[in-house]
């Protein structure tokens, strides 16, 4: 369910909203990084500040989605790889317009509720996880209250996943915990509304049907009529990519 097999221009083709946030959030972060004058003005106008809010600059509630420190290089990767890997198979299940309002919709909850929550008023934050804990929490709502859509085995992934990123965000200094916390809420409160009318993730849904030149037809569904299994060494790879991203979170010592 979380492996991705696409080739690149695939990829992009397939999931055309993961393939835009991702590149997004990657060009920002290096006219940052490089300290470009452009990068310098996004950071100045786009990072999330409660007092700034309070004063009325309401899209800091959302441009820090897109924003990351820019020498917080772990911070921007764990975010994009965490969407590459959880991202694609909601975009599938939900459509475009479901799944950009979800990652938005808890990204700008863990925003307003940092700001609703934070004593300190000069408190600044960046980052998208409070969005990527939406879709966790999305799935979360899925793997106890719709089984029919998740497997066991990506119920298991999600359900460690999960609790290794919550456990973290409390242990580590430094983490904005209301972003965390309320995107996670958020994405199961969405889960009744969002899931109502969808269809489980088909590794095949994006495969065409081919024509040969002696004009037999190639049909690629005919698979389904097998049980999809997961190779071990997918099974393994998958596990070996969460323990890099529980890694990587653990590296990342900036703001969240």
């Amino acid at each position: 369910m979380f492996f991705r097999n696409e080739s690149f221009k695939d990829f992009i083709r397939f999931y055309p909203v993961v393939s835009f946030i991702v590149g997004l959030q990657m060009i920002i972060w290096l006219l940052m990084f490089f300290n470009t004058t452009l990068g310098d003005t996004i950071y100045v106008w786009g990072v999330g500040s409660n007092i700034l809010v309070g004063f009325g600059q309401y899209w800091r509630l959302i441009t820090p989605i897109f924003l990351h420190h820019p020498f917080g290089i772990t911070h921007v990767l764990f975010n994009s790889f965490s969407l590459i890997i959880f991202g694609p198979v909601l975009e599938q299940m939900l459509g475009k317009f479901k799944f950009i309002s979800v990652y938005l919709f808890t990204g700008i909850m863990g925003n307003v509720f940092t700001y609703l929550v934070d004593t300190d008023s000069l408190t600044q934050h960046l980052g998208a996880s409070g969005a990527i804990y939406g879709l966790l929490g999305l799935f979360i709502y899925m793997s106890f209250f719709r089984q029919d859509l998740i497997d066991p085995a990506s119920k298991q992934i999600i359900i460690i996943f999960s609790l290794i990123g919550l456990v973290m965000t409390f242990l580590r200094p430094g983490i904005n915990e209301a972003a965390h916390l309320f995107g996670f809420i958020g994405g199961i409160a969405l889960g009744p509304i969002i899931l109502s009318r969808v269809r489980s993730f088909s590794p095949w849904h994006h495969r065409r049907r081919v024509v040969k030149d002696n004009g037999i037809q190639f049909d690629p569904n005919r698979w389904k009529k097998r049980r999809f299994r997961v190779n071990p060494n997918i099974s393994a790879l998958i596990w070996w990519v969460i323990v890099i991203l529980a890694v990587l979170g653990v590296l990342s010592g900036l703001i969240l």
